[in-house]
């Protein structure tokens, strides 16, 4: 019982904190940014467009 006490006391114990890494935040940025770009692709490009442009209708002749 009493090493149930010690282990139960043992995790009581705050943990140490760890100091920030500014990578974590690089990359956070660099997630949204290249999200950004994909998006704003993807409203410009749409799902529909082609690479060939439209073809020009004639009117039609009888």
């Amino acid at each position: 019982m009493t090493d149930a006490v010690a282990k139960a006391r043992s995790l009581l114990i705050a943990p140490e904190a760890r100091a920030a890494s500014p990578w974590g935040a690089l990359f956070a940025a660099g997630l949204c940014a290249s999200a950004a770009v994909l998006m704003a692709g993807a409203v410009i490009l749409g799902p529909g467009v082609t690479g060939a442009p439209a073809a020009v209708s004639q009117p039609f002749e009888p």
